[in-house]
């Protein structure tokens, strides 16, 4: 349907980045769960979902509530896993209800002009922002939010009752640079050969020659298309809200989940942060980055604005394929305070895919966003920093 027109975004100058007041997450206590069996196949369409009226008439989450969706498990790289009970203090209660807008469109697929953006350009697609875009070896994407953290969808990893297969065994891929040898496959390799090669570098300045003919093979090095670097996952976290079911299914309210790295990748990450209230959301512009299956090992970036919200979801018309799928949604704003104006980009939610929203009844086809709230910051901070002191907005 192609990019939303300029005019009918909100201007992203007019807003700053807030400044909520982040709960304070500690864990309680944490016990040793069975390890996972990890034969449940990657997750198609979840089926309809609770939509935007639905979640209106659902009771507020006190804190006990609040407590158990936000405690989590751990899955360990040796198979292992544990579930962790968490404690909350100066929780505020998530927000209920939601705001509407005029649907753009209700079309599940890109269809008619492909508002997307391939982005083939190495300076570009190894470079921030679209290098912290990760694809996972389950088909899915994510963002860096850290040097060794990465966000996703849960669904991604995780289907509600059980881990899905290949996430025990997970990999997590950047787009880097490559290179490589002009000459042929094996050039470079053992003493040169012919009459200028091994009778030159005998003798007493055969060491000197040696080091020159090093260095002309690294001269003859031609840039390589840029590819996904892989390395394993070593710790991978999840919300035990993403296995609260409403109404017989799963709810998307918390399907993200963090990925801990085994190395860095040394890509610059995002800066993580928290969904402005819903009430400047709704019509404002949001981005993501991902890996649509439709371009294999290509960044695919798009655009758009929010048509609809909830307390924990943005429903947007955003052109995505599978694969996009746990992609980090994020808005550039200004910062606050200080002198001259400095924009950052931070992400504020986790796109989980097309969806069925039950509306009045209707079902009705939407990209959601999971919103990433203050009580949501708090945990995926936890899990990143083990330090709750670190988890403030200043």
């Amino acid at each position: 349907n192609g990019p939303v027109p300029a005019h009918a975004l909100r201007d992203e100058e007019d807003y700053s980045w807030p400044r909520p007041m982040v709960p304070l997450l500690m864990d309680r206590r944490t016990v040793r769960l069975q390890n996972p069996a990890f034969v449940t196949v990657q997750p198609g369409d979840p089926g309809p979902m609770c939509g935007i009226e639905c979640q209106r008439d659902l009771p507020e989450a006190g804190l006990a509530e609040l407590e158990r969706l936000l405690s989590y498990e751990t899955l360990y790289e040796n198979g292992t896993r544990t579930l962790t009970e968490v404690t909350l203090q100066d929780a505020a209660p998530p927000a209920a209800g939601g705001r509407h807008g005029r649907p753009v469109r209700r079309k599940r697929q890109v269809y008619g002009a492909d508002g997307r953006f391939v982005i083939t350009g190495e300076r570009f697609v190894t470079r921030y922002p679209f290098a912290a875009s990760v694809k996972l070896s389950t088909g899915c994407s994510g963002i860096l939010v850290s040097p060794r953290h990465a966000l996703t969808a849960a669904h991604c990893v995780h289907d509600g009752r059980d881990y899905v297969r290949g996430s025990g065994r997970l990999r997590v891929g950047v787009m880097k640079r490559r290179s490589r040898r002009a000459g042929g496959r094996g050039f470079g390799r053992g003493k040169a050969r012919g009459a200028e090669g091994g009778d030159a570098l005998e003798g007493s300045g055969g060491k000197r020659e040696r080091k020159k003919e090093r260095r002309r093979r690294r001269s003859r090095a031609v840039p390589k298309r840029p590819g996904l670097r892989w390395t394993r996952v070593q710790e991978m976290y999840v919300p035990e809200g993403w296995t609260n079911e409403v109404g017989g299914r799963v709810a998307p309210d918390y399907d993200y989940a963090l990925l801990k790295l085994k190395r860095s990748p040394r890509v610059k990450p995002m800066v993580l942060g928290t969904a402005p209230p819903t009430q400047t959301t709704l019509g404002s512009r949001v981005h993501f980055s991902g890996f649509d299956d439709d371009h294999p090992g290509k960044v695919v970036y798009r655009f758009c604005s929010v048509s609809q919200e909830s307390g924990e979801l943005m429903y947007q018309y955003c052109d995505a394929q599978d694969g996009s799928s746990g992609a980090g949604v994020y808005v550039r704003l200004r910062e606050p305070g200080g002198w001259g104006v400095r924009w950052t980009r931070k992400v504020i939610g986790v796109f989980t895919g097309h969806r069925s929203v039950d509306v009045n009844g209707t079902l009705t086809d939407y990209n959601v966003a999971v919103r990433i709230t203050p009580a949501k910051f708090a945990q995926i901070c936890h899990w990143i920093h083990g330090d709750a002191s670190q988890c403030q907005l200043v």
